[in-house]
């Protein structure tokens, strides 16, 4: 069985493709086979980030790492019965012809609510949620008293993880691993950073998931993205001389992988 990876926040602009990119380009990377579903059918940010991977590739004459994008498939409406949903039907299609081929599966998930990410968080084995390091996006996993020092409950996010916890119990499955990536987070010691601290670490343990560093805000993810890179191809494309922040962003990427414990998976780059 394919380990599926879900990568998903109702809040666009918190890192998920380039996460995605990263996590799925890393195991193509150690040996696996990654094959990627977008289920952000509109803005196709990682389909997109895929592509333009390939065409560097082919304009370069340069090999790197490869995973698989592959579409939805189409679903003939007339085959379902009355009150089953299209889109349940398309995702489970393609997991369906992709989990024997598969080590892992990963899955990009729109920043907003949709049928399609609703159904693959309850896919998820291991769910990632990017989270940049602000009460803005605090709020979709939890709401706050107006200091941000006491959790009042769950918000909409958190309330579809736990359904979708809901359903996989029903089933028999193993819980969802989920883990919280603090993206962005400042390196100067600020008030702000340490409420936001202590507000992830004690909702992580009401709520259940774990929380594991994600990437500062650095240049470089906008420079690799028209060129379908990813911070371990840079010395592949004849860069020998990184800078100390292409450095620090790859020690992140490192921790980050290792924080994740994927099955199967021993992080060496």
């Amino acid at each position: 069985m394919a380990h599926i990876i879900v990568i998903g926040n109702e809040k666009g602009g918190a890192g998920k493709s380039t996460v995605s990119m990263h996590v799925a380009t890393a195991l193509a990377r150690l040996g696996k086979t990654v094959n990627v579903l977008d289920l952000d059918l509109r803005q196709r940010t990682l389909s997109r980030y895929v592509e333009n991977r390939s065409a560097f590739m082919a304009k370069s004459d340069v090999t790197l790492p490869t995973v698989h994008l592959h579409p939805l498939p189409e679903i003939d409406p007339a085959t379902l019965t009355p009150g089953e949903n299209v889109y349940d039907h398309r995702l489970s299609a393609a997991i369906a012809g992709l989990e024997a081929g598969s080590d892992f599966i990963l899955i990009d998930c729109p920043g907003s609510h949709t049928r399609l990410s609703q159904v693959a968080h309850s896919l998820a084995d291991t769910l990632i949620t990017p989270l940049n390091d602000s009460f803005i996006d605090f709020d979709l996993l939890a709401r706050t008293d107006e200091s941000g020092e006491k959790i009042l409950g769950p918000s909409v996010y958190s309330e579809m993880v736990w359904n979708a916890r809901q359903l996989r119990a029903q089933a028999g499955l193993k819980p969802i691993d989920w883990i919280v990536l603090r993206n962005r987070v400042g390196t100067q010691r600020m008030v702000n950073k340490e409420k936001m601290e202590r507000a992830v670490t004690m909702l992580s343990n009401r709520i259940g998931f774990r929380v594991a560093p994600g990437f500062s805000e650095r240049v470089i993810f906008r420079e690799l993205f028209p060129r379908g890179l990813t911070l371990l191809d840079l010395k592949d494309i004849g860069v020998r001389q990184l800078n100390i922040s292409n450095i620090a962003a790859r020690q992140e990427l490192r921790d980050m992988m290792k924080a994740l414990k994927l099955p199967g998976v021993e992080v060496k780059f």
